[in-house]
């Protein structure tokens, strides 16, 4: 076992994939030199030179559209887009592209391309820094999208992504860069598939869907509740699409009470999607309504407000205590 940050744990990670796989290639806007703003391709261009750790110019459009071409030729690009406010300018390759040319040419090609996106809010960022702009993609057909939420998925899940032979959005909880855990990294028995939940705290009143930087909140919010005499089940989606329904429907089904928690906007959020579902298949033994805890319907607030837009340990209590109260 070794001690690694998250984003260690990703560099980890690629690091092995490029070493096993000549074809594997990392681009974006400062991944090279700088090691991106975060450091988590720190070193890579110094091992593995210019032409497998490329610094793109600044133009996201570009950078999805060159490795589509890329893709088409053998490789498997790894796309760093720098900040999640700054996938919009790739929309359209990713969306019009990258999700329907498998489709369009009935599986005979394929573009295993991972785009890495650090997401979510709380490091005091400016506006276009702190987006959850998860939604967007899961409505996308044709796109894998997964979530990690602690270094040991980090280091597994970037491998599993870079691997497959769809293209995958890889949302990494920036906030979450720095916090550290203990990682196998001498093996790959047993590594849980990166399409699969996982249940992280086993609780028998309340199920908390939660992914990325949520889960940490989550667990402390158990943590919490358990003082209370309430005991609260944690499940980390890790892949929410394809969504894996029968972990979550198995859960609440013996819990009978679901929250969802995501940072993005309640309106219109992938909690609405959960929600739906879990009415769908557990309706019978649902003690309340599903309830969701996220972030208000705005644009994201100046880093001295974003304490009071992003869920909370505090706000996670409080839509429990709703659900025990029906």
């Amino acid at each position: 076992m070794t001690t690694l940050t998250l984003a260690k744990a990703l560099n980890e990670g690629m690091r092995k994939a490029m070493e096993d796989d000549s074809k594997v290639l990392v681009m974006g806007e400062d991944v090279g030199k700088l090691g991106g703003v975060f450091r988590v391709t720190d070193g890579l261009q110094k091992d593995f030179g210019e032409e497998r750790v490329i610094d793109t110019p600044l133009a996201e459009s570009g950078i999805i559209g060159t490795a589509v071409g890329l893709a088409l030729r053998g490789y498997r690009p790894v796309c760093e887009i720098q900040f999640d406010g700054f996938v919009f300018p790739a929309a359209d390759q990713i969306i019009t592209q990258l999700a329907k040319m498998p489709l369009r040419s009935l599986g005979t090609l394929r573009l295993p391309v991972v785009v890495r996106i650090p997401c979510g809010g709380g490091i005091g960022a400016v506006e276009h820094h702190s987006e959850s702009p998860e939604a967007y993609f899961t409505h996308t057909a044709g796109l894998r999208v997964v979530a990690c939420s602690n270094p040991a998925d980090a280091y597994t899940m970037i491998q599993q992504a870079i691997r497959c032979d769809d293209p995958v959005i890889f949302f990494e909880p920036k906030r979450r860069y720095w916090e550290k855990a203990e990682v196998d990294t001498s093996t790959q028995e047993g590594w849980h598939p990166f399409d699969r939940a996982r249940v992280v705290r086993p609780g028998a009143d309340v199920t908390l869907l939660a992914y990325g930087p949520m889960v940490k909140t989550c667990l402390e919010a158990a943590t919490a509740a358990e003082e209370d005499g309430r005991s609260l089940e944690v499940v980390d989606l890790r892949s929410l699409n394809p969504l894996d329904t029968p972990t979550v429907v198995e859960s609440v089904r013996r819990t009978g009470r679901c929250i969802v928690v995501h940072e993005a906007p309640v309106f219109g959020g992938f909690g609405a999607e959960l929600a739906a579902r879990i009415t769908e298949e557990c309706f019978y033994s649902l003690e309340a309504p599903v309830l969701r805890v996220g972030g208000p319907s705005t644009p994201y607030p100046p880093s001295r407000l974003e304490e009071h837009y992003l869920p909370d340990l505090d706000r996670v209590l409080e839509a429990v205590d709703r659900a025990f109260a029906f």
